[in-house]
């Protein structure tokens, strides 16, 4: 079937397009904690005795090592958890295959597994035949929908027998490392994907990758079982990941376009930075996104097919790892919002985002506090935020105090996920540590509630109100993505339309003007500096911007991570909101990198938005 033709019968398919409804109500939510193995003080080889655990099946240490829940089982009863145990004895002590890192399943039903544990291992005492030259990279595990097979990094693991069966043992468990060819003749290691993600259909998956200056792009591509590799590493069996396509539209429009000299905004741009995986039927990629608004970072979904972009959050606040129920009619995302931690800079609504041509890398890494994050769980239905709508904080019940549920010092980690059924949503969270408080840093480090003194853990929310869902059917993609552009092995990533520096007009879509002048770094290249000058101006006929904004980035080139900004800002906005945005007088400077996340500035910037103050926050925290 010629391209064109495929593309009118896949377009027949899909539902009209409809005006998102009214917000669902609140509903009621319980959380618990999921049990994990028993935690020891030591790693000392032999520190997991028989009085600690009986059934010398593991245990774990106080502080997260490598720690990371995934997602659930067909049944929905079961959690897969990437952990590492510590402390066990030496071989030929059947304990001894209880090391290292390793993969395993917790009950998430209040039932145990045949032997009394409430975790199985998968990974545990495969032998080393059947898991050959295994991938060192071993985070976001994710089962898949035939439920015999897992992600495991770089890694699938392949049972005979369903993954939460007690058939399912270690001499029927194979794990095989995946491998991307990236050279022409197949050789070399490959390239190296970075957060991988499984398509629902078990055979694609989406990924990000760093280019060697520290860009960030996107990819798709199908796994492809290899028994006997003859070029690449490692030459074991191996998984390849083919039909690669990179998640870029040469010729398409870019989130900001010049015209001569006047600036046009594209909302239907597809700008694909990092990958957050795919919508429950798996029609949409997920991704973070080209900021709509100045220093609001928000996930969007991009249909497969025909490349239509939706914006599935627009809160100020920092949103990124996120799931899609698989009846494709909600998402859980980890969200800042209600920490105030990005309000200083984002909280001022509809400012168009041409300074994040400068300040998109500190936007996106002013959300940590190194180690700390602040994210929280919140279920939003399929359409998104809108109006007044920005979901409901899925732990929002406890009452705060040390160990609750919603204890700001527990921190909401990458990922959460959906049971199949929809009744259930999984997440993690590690405890606030040193130096991310205590020492000099202003904030007290707590002392851990949970078994052990762990400072992690997994939390199980039910959602108490509804009836299991079926899935929705799972989308049925071609393994080339029409809008995006093939990557097979020695391809160069395409060349993107780039805004020239220059002096600029961009019109208000209800009235008034931006006029904005873009300099580019003389030795460098890249933006150096990105002045503003508002007038009367206005998207959305809500919010009318005044004012001028400012902002240096000094380039550093050995540490494409590090920004540095000086920046100066003096905007007010006037109509449904009365706001400012100001800096102190001598402007306001802000250091971070982007690996490190620690925070450091001088001066002030402050947004008020009807009389409420939001500051930056204070150095370290």
């Amino acid at each position: 079937m010629p391209p064109s033709h495929f593309l009118l019968a896949v377009l027949s398919l899909l539902p009209p397009i409809q005006a998102s409804p009214s917000p669902p109500v609140p509903e009621s939510i319980q959380v618990v904690e999921l049990p994990l193995p028993p935690v020891i003080s030591s790693s000392a080889e032999g520190a997991c005795t028989a009085a600690i655990n009986p059934r010398r099946t593991g245990c774990i240490s106080q502080v997260f090592e490598e720690f990371q829940a995934g997602d659930f089982t067909p049944d929905s009863n079961h959690v897969i958890v990437n952990i590492k145990f510590v402390g066990a004895p030496a071989a030929p002590d059947p304990a001894s295959t209880y090391s290292g890192e390793q993969v395993i399943l917790v009950k998430a039903d209040g039932t145990t597994f045949p032997n009394g544990d409430t975790w199985k291992c998968l990974s545990c005492g495969v032998p080393a035949s059947n898991a050959q030259s295994l991938d060192p990279e071993r985070d976001y595990p994710h089962v898949a929908r035939n439920g015999k097979q897992a992600l495991w990094g770089h890694n699938i693991l392949d049972c005979e027998a369903p993954l939460i069966s007690s058939e399912c043992t270690p001499n029927k468990t194979h794990i095989y490392p995946i491998h991307w060819p990236t050279s022409v003749d197949g050789s070399g290691s490959g390239g190296t994907p970075r957060e991988m993600r499984l398509h629902p259909d078990d055979i694609h998956m989406g990924w990000s990758s760093f280019t060697a200056t520290g860009g960030q792009h996107a990819y798709f591509g199908r796994l492809q079982f290899n028994p006997s590799p003859t070029t690449g590493l490692p030459l074991a069996p191996r998984y390849d990941l083919v039909d690669v396509n990179i998640l870029i539209q040469p010729n398409g429009a870019a989130p900001i376009m010049a015209n001569g000299t006047e600036l046009h905004l594209h909302d239907e741009a597809i700008s694909v930075g990092e990958l957050r995986g795919f919508s429950g039927a798996g029609d949409e990629i997920l991704y973070l996104g080209s900021p709509r608004e100045a220093n609001n970072l928000d996930v969007f979904a991009v249909h497969v097919i025909t490349g239509a972009v939706r914006r599935l959050t627009s809160h100020p606040e920092y949103i990124d790892p996120i799931a899609f129920s698989h009846d494709n009619n909600w998402f859980v995302g980890m969200d800042t919002r209600g920490s105030n931690r990005q309000m200083w800079m984002a909280g001022m609504r509809y400012i168009p985002p041409l300074i994040d041509l400068v300040t998109v890398t500190a936007a996106s890494s002013t959300r940590n506090n190194g180690a700390r994050r602040f994210f929280q769980p919140i279920l939003i239905d399929r359409h998104g935020d809108r109006g007044e709508y920005f979901g409901q904080q899925i732990n929002l019940a406890g009452d705060g105090s040390n160990g609750s549920i919603n204890d700001p010092n527990w921190n909401g980690r990458a990922d959460p996920a959906f049971s199949p059924d929809g009744t259930k949503i999984v997440y993690w969270q590690a405890l606030v540590s040193s130096p991310a408080c205590g020492g000099a840093n202003p904030l007290t480090c707590p002392v851990s509630s949970a078994p052990g003194g762990r400072t992690y853990r997994v939390m199980l929310a039910s959602l108490t109100e509804r009836q299991p869902q079926d899935p929705a059917p799972i989308f049925k993609i071609p393994d080339t993505i029409p809008w995006a552009t093939l990557f097979p092995p020695g391809t160069s990533v395409p060349t993107q339309y780039t805004l020239p520096a220059g002096n600029y007009t961009l019109h208000g879509k209800v009235h008034g003007v931006a006029r904005a002048r873009i300099t580019a770094n003389p030795t460098y290249g890249g933006y150096e500096t990105v002045s503003v000058e508002y007038e009367d101006y206005s998207d959305d006929n809500g919010h009318v911007i005044n004012g001028t904004e400012s902002v240096t980035l000094t380039i550093t080139p050995t540490d494409p991570w590090l920004s540095k900004l000086d920046w100066y800002s003096d905007l007010y906005e006037t109509g449904v909101v009365t706001a400012t945005k100001r800096t102190g007088p001598g402007g306001f400077q802000l250091s971070i990198n982007a690996q490190t996340n620690i925070f450091e500035a001088e001066g002030t910037l402050t947004t008020t938005i009807d009389g409420i103050v939001y500051k930056q926050p204070a150095n370290g925290t």
